[in-house]
């Protein structure tokens, strides 16, 4: 399966409000999430994508613009409801400060698996849905493109949070160990083995070494692009800067 790169939205009016946007409509970037949005825009630009999903959520919708528009060929972004934000339920609008003295907090905090948003989703449904969509998304792109094709998927913080637990291999209740910024990259290449987490977090850097190599060059065997390299590998030929 190809390669996708995650990004989450850029700083958004709630996030500078203090607020659980949740689904919220009308939730856009502020003038330092349009910002932050095309600054990944402008990393991701020597990186050929081969599809784009997003979040229907403005805010995601409105980084993804800033990213596919600067693509080399033309590409615009299908949206998935299957990638949307946690339904936070009656947690939705209100200030994280109110929210931290709730008791569901501290479930959320130490086993996230167990928490169910009153009137929202849980937690592992989220997981799961965001986690299936990757993974079809994922195919189609295969299909349609070869499994060196890379692609963009835009989304939320604990969706992604969510979708790189479970490429690392971690339970849901330790998924708040991972720490995912507004316009932050993180990128996992699916393999028939087992995902690869290629970076988390990210915020700088070339990313064009994720590029597919050129077709006149001896492609690797199906086992050494799908086993682990013993001892690190190599790396990529363009230096990586991430």
């Amino acid at each position: 399966m190809p390669t996708v790169i995650l990004v989450r939205h850029g700083r958004s009016t709630a996030n500078t409000a203090g607020v659980l946007a949740g689904r919220t409509p009308g939730v856009h970037l502020d003038d330092v999430g349009v910002k932050q949005a095309a600054a990944v825009g402008e990393r991701l630009a020597g990186v050929r994508l081969a599809a784009a999903v997003t979040s229907p959520l403005e805010r995601c919708r409105e980084t993804s613009k800033e990213i596919t528009g600067r693509q080399a060929a033309p590409l615009r972004a299908s949206t998935d409801k299957q990638l949307s934000e946690c339904d936070y339920g009656d947690w939705q609008g209100r200030p994280l400060k109110d929210l931290s003295k709730e008791k569901l907090w501290k479930t959320v905090q130490a086993q996230p698996s167990a928490a169910t948003f009153p009137g929202g989703e849980s937690m592992r449904a989220m997981q799961d849905r965001a986690v299936a969509a990757i993974r079809r998304h994922g195919a189609r792109v295969g299909a349609e493109h070869g499994e060196d094709a890379v692609w963009l998927a835009v989304s939320h913080g604990d969706v992604i949070k969510s979708i790189l637990a479970d490429a690392l291999g971690t339970h849901l209740d330790l998924f708040q160990r991972i720490h995912v910024d507004p316009a932050s990259v993180s990128i996992v290449s699916y393999t028939d083995t087992r995902p690869f987490v290629l970076g988390t977090n990210t915020h700088g850097g070339d990313l064009s070494w994720l590029n597919a190599p050129a077709k006149t060059r001896r492609r690797s065997s199906r086992s050494t692009r799908t086993d682990a390299a013993v001892g690190g590998g190599s790396g990529p030929e363009t230096p990586q800067q991430a």
